[in-house]
């Protein structure tokens, strides 16, 4: 994979220099100067708004274990997600037993969907989390400000206009990370103008290879990544904001949990965004813009692995010989929206309008076999419209009031290798939701308790990448999924004790479950392959995360956290299948003013609520998965100023264990069926970060 050469040498004789200069600025402070440091995240939710349904997150803050190569392995940081794992990079993410497009995940206000029919290229796995300044997420259909809103919860990673000065008409800042098994990750970000334009670089490249699981065997989970992002914004005054974008990123990342790997991940994007604030006393913004990209994904059996072995000829002529083989799929997006903020008296009001356009294609390519190649063709276009109201009610210092509801029309439609249009589905999807919040501040208590309504259409996965159970392969076979969920929660402060708490309970009609049933293989009678077949039933879910901290000396601090996720299939009266089980993070630090020292100890409970061969549309269930503990030690040292090392090892007893929602590995790297590989054992990592 062709890789710019800019990001080794440059950005090391970057960091260099900069530590240099921070270290001699450091010589002319006072010895007693106190300094800051960027603690480690680990388990505490911080920074909240809406009482705590809303958390936000630093993604440029070091996390355990070993800092995040992409969005989902960031995310597995905050209390409630989870990851399902295929290799060593590019899980897919989970909320709450939610996978796929219950979850809805934007970057500066784009979604660009990943264009993998087995999910290789999710979202995440194009989000360099470093490259952004803020994570939020919003917990349940709780706000609808975005095309078919999640259900389950709505991320956020953004960017925001550079602030710079004739003075200092530059800032930046870097981090270069090693660890082991190869790993070693280098990010910088740096922007100069002045108070009335910029220009800022996003760069950014992560290499790993295998890792040992605590058996010390060899896993295959290698990658390499790397993406550059480039913004040209203008700020003539303080209230205007107007910013040029364009984007480019490539990986290779190996699967231990798949059939294949994906040996080229190119994204392009170019976007443009305006935004105006204070345009007088009620209207006090306007936002617009546009975004296109276009995701370029290959994967193949023989580029990172040995290719598998397949017969050919007929009777005694026949032979083995490698069966090679790619399949390259494409997905370009082009998104708009606008919107417009009010305020008058206590009434705060968005409203907005958004459109999307997706276009899928694909082709097959198998080496010993010509004749069964598919050339490129376009197998899917989807289109949508929405428009949406947000409204705050502040009814006086201690309650508000927040709903807000949108509309959306989606049309999808179908297309065969001739380009001919197959099949058309079209739907009118509404969501709505309403949330009270309570700051009774003279007691440290808030709390929050919302509703949530909100109409789902199949996406492409459960459309293309399944067969539809008991009806033929259309685009309306699948209903709408249709979930009402009610989210509530608390937060509690009074001196060193902290504490939160957030839940909720849903039913959800016609919830779009997987079956993955075994049939004889077509091409080989001898031998079974998986079906996925996909159908509605009727689900009941709920769940909860919650946490406490508290404050033992001015060094001392510890904080808890567990999360828990449950779900029925009341149309069979079985569990819903693929959700994690009951999870602790215990943190304890020893924090100074130049360094802090950390422990986190995660501990997982077995997981016995499953329905065997069912799952959704990124695995399945095929058995219980045992409990688990893992301790992680870090820290942290202020060099200078803006000079920060840590260092952390993760699973230090090395203990050898498995997720329950890992995939099962793949039979190529001799993994019995239904066998799981397992997670990375002993881990050691470091981490120089630097401001300038």
């Amino acid at each position: 994979m062709a890789q710019p050469k800019f990001y080794l040498q440059p950005l090391a004789a970057a960091i260099c220099v900069a530590y240099s200069s921070t270290a001699i600025a450091q010589q002319h402070q006072a010895h007693n100067e106190r300094v800051t440091l960027a603690p480690i995240v680990l388990t505490a939710q911080k920074a909240n708004d809406a009482n705590g349904l809303i958390v936000h997150a630093d993604p440029k803050q070091a996390i355990q274990p070993i800092p995040a190569v992409d969005g989902s392995s960031y995310l597995q940081s905050i209390p409630g997600f989870n990851q399902v794992k295929g290799g060593g990079a590019n899980g897919d993410v989970t909320f709450r037993g939610m996978f796929g497009s219950r979850i809805k995940i934007v970057t500066d206000g784009n979604e660009s969907l990943g264009a993998c029919p087995s999910r290789m290229d999710t979202q995440a796995s194009y989000i360099s989390p470093e490259s952004y300044d803020s994570i939020t997420v919003v917990k349940g259909p709780q706000t609808v400000q975005y095309a078919h809103t999640g259900s389950a919860a709505t991320v956020s990673f953004d960017r925001g206009p550079e602030q710079l000065t004739t003075e200092k008409p530059y800032r930046g800042q870097a981090s270069v990370l090693w660890g082991s098994y190869g790993r070693f990750d280098q990010n910088i970000e740096t922007a100069i103008g002045d108070e009335k334009k910029y220009a800022r670089l996003n760069a950014n490249r992560s290499v790993a290879n295998d890792y040992k699981d605590g058996n010390g065997d060899k896993v295959h989970s290698n990658w390499e990544k790397w993406s550059a992002d480039l913004a040209l914004g203008w700020t003539p005054d303080e209230d205007t904001w107007l910013e040029l974008k364009g984007g480019k990123a490539d990986a290779e990342v190996a699967y231990a949990g798949r059939g294949m790997d994906g040996s080229q991940f190119k994204r392009d994007s170019l976007g443009l965004k305006f935004e105006k604030k204070n345009l007088n006393d009620v209207i006090k913004q306007v936002d617009a813009q546009v975004d296109y990209s276009y995701n370029d994904h290959i994967m193949d059996n023989f580029s990172l692995r040995t290719p598998p072995m397949m017969t050919m000829g007929p009777g005694s002529m026949s032979h083995m010989m490698p069966n090679p083989m790619e399949m390259q799929v494409t997905r370009r997006s082009l998104n708009a929206r606008a919107t417009m903020t009010t305020e008058w008296d206590k009434l705060s009001l968005i409203t907005g309008v958004d459109s999307q356009l997706n276009k899928h294609g694909k082709n097959m390519i198998m080496f010993a076999m010509p004749s069964m190649n598919t050339p490129s063709y376009m197998d899917m276009k989807f289109q949508s419209y929405g428009a949406f109201g947000e409204l705050t009610y502040q009814f006086n210092d201690a309650n508000k009031l927040v709903t807000g509801a949108r509309i959306d029309h989606s049309k999808i439609e179908q297309y065969g290798k001739q380009s001919n249009l197959i099949d058309t589905r079209k739907e009118t999807l509404p969501s709505a939701f309403v949330r009270l919040e309570n700051t009774a501040s003279e007691h440290g208590l808030k709390s929050y308790v919302g509703v949530g309504y909100v109409e789902r259409v199949p996406d492409y996965w459960e459309l293309f990448s399944t067969t539809y159970a008991f009806s033929g392969n259309t685009l309306n076979n699948l209903k709408n999924e249709k979930t009402l969920q009610m989210d509530l929660g608390t937060q509690f402060e009074h001196g060193a004790f902290s504490s939160w708490a957030s839940a909720y309970v849903g039913l959800v009609n016609d919830y779009i479950l997987m079956r993955y049933v075994p049939i004889p293989d077509p091409k080989d009678s001898s031998k079974t392959v998986i079906q996925t077949q996909s159908r509605n039933v009727d689900a009941t879910i709920a769940g909860a995360e919650a946490g406490m901290g508290y404050q033992f000396t001015d060094q001392i601090q510890a904080d808890v956290s567990a999360m828990y996720a449950w779900g029925k299939n009341t149309t069979d009266s079985t569990a819903l299948p693929q959700i994690a089980p009951l999870e602790g993070r215990f943190n304890l630090r020893y924090v100074e003013d130049k360094y802090n020292v950390g422990l986190l100890w995660r501990v997982v409970a077995k997981q016995d609520r499953i329905s065997k061969n069912e799952g959704t549309i990124i695995g399945y269930d095929f058995g219980e998965s045992k409990a688990f503990n893992t301790l992680s030690l870090n820290a942290t040292y202020n060099l200078t100023k803006d000079v920060d090392l840590s260092v952390g090892v993760d699973n230090l007893l090395d203990k050898n264990y498995t997720e329950h929602l890992n995939k099962q590995g793949n039979s190529g790297f001799d993994y019995a069926a239904f066998e799981q590989f397992n997670n990375i054992g002993r881990n050691y990592w470091a981490r120089m970060s630097m401001k300038f």
